[in-house]
């Protein structure tokens, strides 16, 4: 289990830092490229949000069926090929397809990482591993705010995605020797459904609609708090992209190892306590982060405001274990990669595509408009959003209960 956990959380990092390495390189990009703040945001968001629509399910399929190392170590060349091209970009369309190229690669990564958990590790300790595959999340967003933002400033931004991509190329070669061959599916696990079936078999389920539900509401929480926080922080408050990519990281790699290990331990102590309440903690936190969130877009000081963004940061990290275990209790067996990518396209479409344009297009009214700190008002989505999320997730932690009981 160690050797595998350990990979996958290698994997998911740089899948993260190339994910997220545009966010905080996002004033230099915009200045070097002459973008606005409604470009930055299609780059952000919609190349991921399409990709995710078009790939995940298949590439789940994939990975659910066939050998889930292959559909790994393909995703991991392709998305680090790409972020290395960007290095190279020269134009917003160029740049957008390497970011449509990096989505690619990584619309398949974590259902096939969550494949070869399920396939390799015994069922009472997958939600530690699932919660240690997704440390990676917050990890590679620390190392990459943090040594992005520093690198940048003393070699540029091309000079930072091109490393970047280099050491994900090699990180896909370690992964063909350390992975090993999976176990093949058998009997009713191995059942050739098409995909598509599968899929909507799932969302006929009250339980997972409720829970890809509060997926979406997800998505239009985390993606514009990503895309435009560490913005917001140094035009609001005056911060080098050094300053907020070492603290605003720092916190969140914090937040997210403590929200990925405490919430895989919680979530299997709650699968094992036979109650099937599996998301009520999670739900919780999303309504104290809503508060805290919107107090942080108007307080006086960036430091006081980069405290208050730290409940924020620690429910979305703290959700990963819950929302993906809840949805493989829900899917059963030869199915949990696929349910992984409804979840994923739940959280990656929807809010990736329009949150950080909504954000974008009311930043650029209002700076227009001669209305001080407008990114901040755009930024009222991320709490918005987060109070449904909450809601939908108190709801779907019944719904969950109640089918887990019946089967």
């Amino acid at each position: 289990m160690a050797a595998i956990c350990i990979v996958l959380l290698l994997i998911n990092a740089f899948s993260q830092i190339d994910r997220i390495l545009p966010f905080i390189l996002a004033e230099k990009i915009k200045a070097d490229l002459r973008l606005t703040d409604t470009e930055m945001g299609l780059i952000t968001g919609l190349a991921f949000a399409v990709c995710y629509a078009l790939l995940s399910l298949p590439l789940a399929r994939a990975a659910d069926r066939g050998s889930p190392r292959l559909v790994l170590v393909s995703c991991i060349l392709i998305w680090s090929v790409m972020t290395t091209l960007g290095g190279f970009a020269a134009s917003f369309m160029f740049l957008a397809l390497t970011r449509f190229g990096v989505a690619f690669g990584e619309a398949g990564a974590v259902p096939a990482g969550h494949a070869l958990i399920v396939r390799k590790i015994r069922p009472e300790r997958r939600g530690l591993a699932i919660g240690l595959f997704a440390m990676g999340i917050p990890l590679g967003t620390m190392v990459g705010f943090a040594a992005g933002g520093a690198i940048a400033d003393v070699f540029g931004w091309r000079v930072v995605l091109m490393g970047a991509g280099a050491i994900g190329i090699l990180i896909g070669l370690l992964t063909i020797l350390v992975a090993g061959p999976t176990p093949p599916l058998h009997g009713k696990a191995a059942r050739n459904e098409p995909f598509l079936r599968t899929s909507l078999d799932l969302l006929s389920s009250p339980a997972f609609r409720w829970l890809f539900t509060g997926a979406i509401f997800l998505g239009f929480a985390g993606a514009p708090f990503y895309a435009f926080s560490i913005p917001f922080l140094i035009r609001t408050y005056g911060f080098t992209a050094t300053e907020v990519g070492v603290s605003f990281g720092m916190l969140q790699g914090l937040m997210g190892i403590i929200g990925t290990l405490g919430g895989g331990r919680w979530f299997d102590h709650a699968v094992r306590s036979g109650t099937g309440k599996v998301l009520g903690p999670p739900a919780i936190l999303f309504l104290i982060a809503s508060a805290t969130t919107t107090a942080a877009l108007f307080a006086p000081t960036g430091w006081m405001s980069i405290a208050l963004f730290v409940p924020g940061m620690l429910s979305f990290s703290f959700m990963l274990p819950w929302g993906f275990g809840a949805a493989h209790l829900i899917a059963g067996p030869g199915r949990q990669a696929q349910a992984t990518s409804l979840v994923m396209i739940g959280s990656g479409l929807a809010g990736p595509a329009l949150g950080p344009l909504i954000v974008g297009i009311v930043s650029d009214a209002a700076t227009a408009a001669d209305i001080p700190n407008g990114l901040a008002l755009g930024l009222l989505i991320v709490p918005l959003a987060s109070v449904m999320a909450g809601i939908v997730y108190l709801i779907a932690d019944q719904r969950i209960a109640n089918f887990l009981r019946q089967r």
